[in-house]
């Protein structure tokens, strides 16, 4: 058997470990090239001694070379900076990239990992968001594989028809489901919101994961970027996608279709599954995640989504109808206004207002480039800095 040559993006958070936890129970499948980290150091470095990378790639010079002396005679050339992600992601050994960066800085190279034709595990949900358009013409245009990692778009991409082509109406699809937790706010009374603290925030009641996504879920917004992303993936119109809340995170999203049918993927909360899943695409192998025990779960819930107890949902099927720059100014918006709450400078109730703030500051615009999407981004960024500055400003 032929290993797959892989290069992880984003290895020492949640997704990137997940994946080299898999990557290791198939060491005939799998053979792993390249990582990459930002800050988390020591955590590299011991997935670097584990697996032992051609390539580790780091944020800056001081740490590649802190990074190189601590893994001498490990065998691991060890770069810095964003060219050499680029790099990494683009290696003509490579086979398959995990594209698992969090945020605005996952673009540039999982745009190089499709520009180089290879199978993407999109993790990076920020990719589409961002730059949906531009990224799905280059994926056609280069001939990339692109397989969803996120729990619910794994779980649409496995309840679709084997045959699906792009197209919602002539696979018999009705509806896409996605399903959303409800974060650890689902019962919270609204008033009690202006208190939660970044730790309350992050405590996510089934799923475990870095701050800024479990702050992002405790929002919904997280669940808003996915639906941007859906529509993106799979060719849906905002209106063929729904949001329902399902606290047991058991049903991860279903597939309605027009004969009534309704198709769903189950499984317990672990990332493993749809990580695993996309790895061995269209096998299936031994993921670690034991099987769900129906008898345990006993009963599945499902509630409708409170657009006024979650406004920043509100605000990405807002910014999916405007299209244009309106989904990439959502994304950077809401990376300031939650990057300010979680130092403490902008209350939890805030960091909507924030993102409308930015939408309604930043012009229209169609995005012809990857130059337009980087600049739209950085519009965002200037008007939810200032918009978080006037309210420090108001509290003094």
């Amino acid at each position: 058997m032929t290993r797959q040559r892989l290069t992880v993006l984003g290895a020492t958070g949640s997704i990137g470990a997940s994946t080299l936890d898999v990557v290791a129970r198939h060491p005939d499948r799998f053979e792993v090239l390249a990582l990459t980290g930002h800050r988390r150091l020591d955590v590299l470095e011991t997935q670097c001694r584990q697996h032992r990378p051609r390539f580790a790639v780091v944020g800056d010079a001081a740490d590649a070379k802190y990074l190189a002396a601590a893994l001498s005679g490990v065998g691991t050339e060890v770069l810095a900076g964003p060219a050499a992600l680029e790099q990494v992601a683009s290696l003509p050994e490579v086979d398959t990239v995990m594209a698992a960066i969090v945020g605005a800085a996952g673009l540039p190279p999982t745009l190089a990992a499709v520009r180089g034709g290879k199978k993407i595990l999109l993790a990076n949900k920020e990719a589409l968001v961002m730059a949906g358009g531009i990224f799905m013409a280059e994926v056609a245009r280069c001939g990339a594989t692109l397989l969803p990692i996120d729990s619910e778009h794994n779980a649409v991409f496995q309840s679709l028809p084997h045959d699906f082509a792009g197209k919602l109406e002539s696979s018999g699809v009705r509806q896409i489901l996605l399903t959303a937790s409800g974060g650890p706010f689902r019962t919270t009374p609204v008033e009690r919101l202006a208190d939660v603290t970044p730790d309350q925030a992050c405590a996510h009641p089934n799923w475990a994961m870095g701050r800024k996504i479990s702050v992002d879920s405790a929002t919904m917004m997280n669940k808003g970027l996915e639906v941007i992303e859906a529509h993106w993936l799979f060719n849906a119109a905002p209106e063929q996608i729904e949001v329902v809340i399902h606290p047991q995170s058991v049903i991860h999203s279903l597939v309605q279709y027009v004969d009534g049918s309704v198709v769903a993927e189950l499984g317990n909360p672990d990332m493993r599954t749809p990580i695993a899943h996309a790895l061995a695409y269209p096998e299936r192998i031994e993921s670690g995640v034991a099987s769900l025990d129906l008898f345990k779960v006993m009963h599945l819930d499902f509630e409708k989504a409170d657009l006024a107890r979650f406004p920043c949902l509100a605000l990405a099927y807002r910014a999916l109808a405007a299209g244009g720059n309106a989904p990439t100014v959502l994304n950077a918006a809401n990376e300031v206004a939650v990057a300010a709450f979680l130092e403490g400078a902008l209350p939890f109730l805030r960091i909507a207002d924030v993102i409308s703030n930015a939408l309604d500051a930043v012009p229209p615009q169609t995005l012809a480039d990857l130059d337009a999407v980087m600049q739209a981004d950085a519009d965002a960024r200037s008007a939810a800095r200032q918009a978080v500055g006037r309210y420090a400003r108001s509290r003094g």
